[in-house]
């Protein structure tokens, strides 16, 4: 029997505290990023920190993704919640380490640009996200970050058969094939 041993499963409020830890460190950063960037970069040129590669250029971005979407930015906040929402939901069944931290990098950068939508100009539910990291393709913020971060945890937690529970789902097949 040289079968790995099924991956330890961690006590649920060990990992929401690291869920909420991640989100409210995110969160804080992402923030006071954003207020260097409009104190700062506002109205500056673009200021390049790798040739043309990467920098800071500030925009205020009304849309989403790429600017999509600007037409229906209160459309957003209600997106945002529903996440929230099934965040909460899965969290009722985390287990895993690498779980938490995809949702709490999710979390938080989600919260960081939500804040943008409820509280900066124009007015509320229609505000404009801070972006100011220039990468050439597109110019995004330390929330894009998390979220993008996220994303590859969490589709590489699945493709490694981490189950949101701790357990690993490449086990559990095998073992119904014995």
């Amino acid at each position: 029997m040289n079968d790995p041993a099924p991956r330890a499963k961690r006590p649920r409020a060990l990992m929401l505290a690291l869920l909420f830890s991640i989100a409210a460190i995110v969160l804080v950063i992402d923030q006071f990023t954003k207020f260097l960037a409009v104190s700062f970069l506002e109205g500056q040129p673009p200021l390049p920190v790798i040739g043309s590669l990467a920098g800071f250029t500030f925009y205020r971005n009304p849309g989403a993704a790429l600017g999509l979407g600007a037409g229906v930015t209160w459309v957003f906040p209600l997106i945002a919640i529903g996440v929230f929402a099934a965040i909460l939901v899965l969290s009722r069944k985390l287990g895993s380490r690498t779980w938490a931290i995809g949702l709490g990098l999710l979390l938080g950068g989600l919260f960081g640009n939500l804040v943008d939508r409820l509280f900066r100009e124009p007015s509320f539910l229609h505000g404009a996200v801070v972006d100011f990291i220039d990468l050439s393709l597109f110019i995004c913020n330390v929330a894009d970050i998390a979220i993008s971060a996220a994303a590859v945890t969490l589709v590489v937690a699945s493709l490694k058969g981490i189950e949101i529970d701790g357990s690993d789902s490449t086990r559990a097949k095998e073992d119904s094939h014995d």
